[in-house]
């Protein structure tokens, strides 16, 4: 059987995800094999209190070729988390998924076969979204907003399911780091005429650990960025594009 891709990068953001960072790794490696010849898999600790770095430290040395941890110590948020991932990355294609468990790792290969060349991000969105009712109402309301005032026409910005080409990275800076991350990523790649296909991916409840994507800091935080950027490419049009930190 021919292996889809030559080689990925794919990369987990974790907070406090003791209870499911075993489970998610042997996932990662059960699934891979079948979508790239060579891989590797990083676990971006951001700032865990519980024992997520031990076990990701376990799980390094476990599988030394294969699995690598970035640790920060303290937390940065999860577009820092997601900028540490990016960085940490050294293969052709990379990809992320979140630390929650609520996706499968081999659904990527569902992305990676709508990969046409190396020029295209490939972006998956949640066909029946296992979240609570708050945040799937936050979740409308931001790819309205994103939509309105940004002309975003994805229809899931923030689901932890994408795959890039690394080359569509380069020269890319983004300035968040917190929920508006994956949105200001994707505004600078369209900007940039970098071509982006969606596909339907399965999404599954939390069944360990607990969510903070809907807390108020982390929500007024995105609604910050999300104006910052709005007010300056309107502005500094120029400017905007290329502020904030390179990822790679």
């Amino acid at each position: 059987m021919q292996i889809p891709i030559d080689e990925l990068s794919l990369f987990f953001p974790c907070h406090n995800e003791a209870e499911n960072l075993d489970a998610l790794v042997a996932d990662a490696l059960s699934a891979l094999p079948a979508l790239a010849a060579r891989y590797e898999v990083l676990i971006v600790d951001d700032g865990s209190r519980d024992a997520t770095p031990v076990l990701a430290a376990r799980l390094a040395q476990m599988h030394p070729d294969v699995v690598r941890v970035v640790r920060h110590d303290v937390n940065r948020g999860y577009g820092g988390a997601l900028r540490s991932g990016f960085r940490g990355a050294r293969y052709r294609w990379v990809a992320f998924t979140d630390g929650d468990r609520q996706f499968r790792v081999a659904d990527l290969g569902a992305l990676i076969a709508r990969a046409p060349n190396d020029e295209t991000v490939v972006l998956g969105y949640r066909i029946r979204r296992a979240d609570p009712p708050l945040r799937k109402a936050y979740a409308a309301l931001y790819r309205v907003a994103n939509r309105l005032w940004f002309g975003l026409p994805v229809r899931d910005v923030d689901c932890a399911m994408k795959l890039f080409p690394r080359s569509a990275l380069q020269d890319i800076s983004v300035s968040s780091d917190g929920a508006f991350f994956s949105a200001e990523l994707l505004i600078k790649l369209r900007a940039r005429d970098v071509a982006m296909v969606e596909v339907g991916v399965p999404h599954f409840p939390r069944v360990a650990g607990s969510a903070s994507g809907a807390r108020l800091s982390v929500v007024l935080a995105a609604v910050r960025d999300f104006w910052s950027l709005r007010l300056a490419l309107w502005f500094r049009r120029g400017t905007a594009l290329t502020r904030g930190l390179p990822l790679l």
